[in-house]
C-alpha cells in the first residue's frame, strides 16, 4: 500500500520521461471509442471534451481524429511540452481534474486516459459533475495488462516480488454520485518488440522513481 506522498512521487515522475513515454506507450483501438459513444449517447463528432491527464496526446488526438473538439488538461511540464510538439493543433492548459481549469457546464464528455487513478474521486466527481452540461458523460479508461496470458502474469508476479504489490496502479473507477455508470472490457492486443516492451514497462511510475517495496 503506497501513502499518499509516494503517490504523490509518482504522480510527478512522468515529466523526465515524456519521449520515452510517447514512443512507447501503447495506443487505444478503435473498438473503444465506439464503446464510448455508445455508452455516452452521442457521437465524438462535434462533441465538446476535455481529456485530463492528457500526457504526451495518446487520446486527445484519437479523440481529436474522431471529430471530437478537445482542450487537453496536463499537470505535467515536461509532458505538456512534449504533447505540444506532437500535437501542436489541439489547446492545452496546465492543470489537474482535482482542481479542473474549465468552464461551468461546458463540456459534452470529460475523458480520463490511464490518468483517473491520480486523482481523488473526492474531489475529481463533483468537478467533473461541474463542468459537464446536463447529459454529459465522463469516460475512464486505461490499458491494463492481461494476467490470463501467461507470460504477462510471470511478469507480473516478478515485479511484485521486487517492488510489492500495488506497483501497477491503475484502479477501476467507482459509481459517482450524480452519474449513472457502466463498464465495458475489451480486449485487444498488439505486436511488441521486445526493446519496445522494455521501453514501455520503464514508462511506468514505479520503475521512474525507483522505489521498491
Amino acid at each position: 500500500m503506497m501513502d499518499g506522498m509516494t503517490t504523490g512521487s509518482r504522480a510527478r515522475s512522468f515529466g523526465s520521461a515524456a519521449a520515452r513515454y510517447a514512443a512507447h506507450r501503447p495506443s487505444y483501438p478503435a473498438a473503444l471509442f465506439d464503446a464510448v459513444e455508445e455508452l455516452a449517447g452521442f457521437p465524438l463528432a462535434g462533441a465538446r471534451v476535455a481529456d485530463v491527464g492528457a500526457g504526451t496526446g495518446i487520446a486527445s488526438a484519437l479523440l481529436r481524429a474522431r471529430g471530437a473538439r478537445v482542450v487537453a488538461v496536463e499537470p505535467s511540464e515536461g509532458m505538456a511540452a512534449e504533447f505540444r510538439r506532437r500535437s501542436p493543433g489541439i489547446a492545452l492548459v496546465r492543470g489537474d481534474g482535482d482542481r479542473l481549469p474549465l468552464a461551468t457546464s461546458g463540456l459534452d464528455l470529460l475523458t480520463y486516459a490511464q490518468s483517473w487513478h491520480w486523482t481523488d474521486p473526492a474531489l475529481a466527481g463533483p468537478e467533473a459533475l461541474r463542468v459537464l452540461r446536463p447529459g454529459g458523460a465522463l469516460a475512464v479508461w486505461s490499458n491494463d495488462p492481461d494476467t490470463d496470458v501467461e507470460w504477462i502474469a510471470d511478469q507480473q508476479a516478478r515485479i511484485e516480488k521486487h517492488f510489492g504489490p500495488g506497483w501497477y496502479i491503475n484502479k477501476p473507477a467507482r459509481p459517482l454520485p450524480g452519474l449513472d455508470f457502466a463498464t465495458r472490457r475489451l480486449r485487444w492486443s498488439r505486436p511488441v518488440p521486445v526493446d519496445a516492451h522494455l521501453g514501455k514497462l520503464s514508462t511506468h511510475s514505479l520503475f521512474l522513481v525507483g522505489e521498491p517495496g
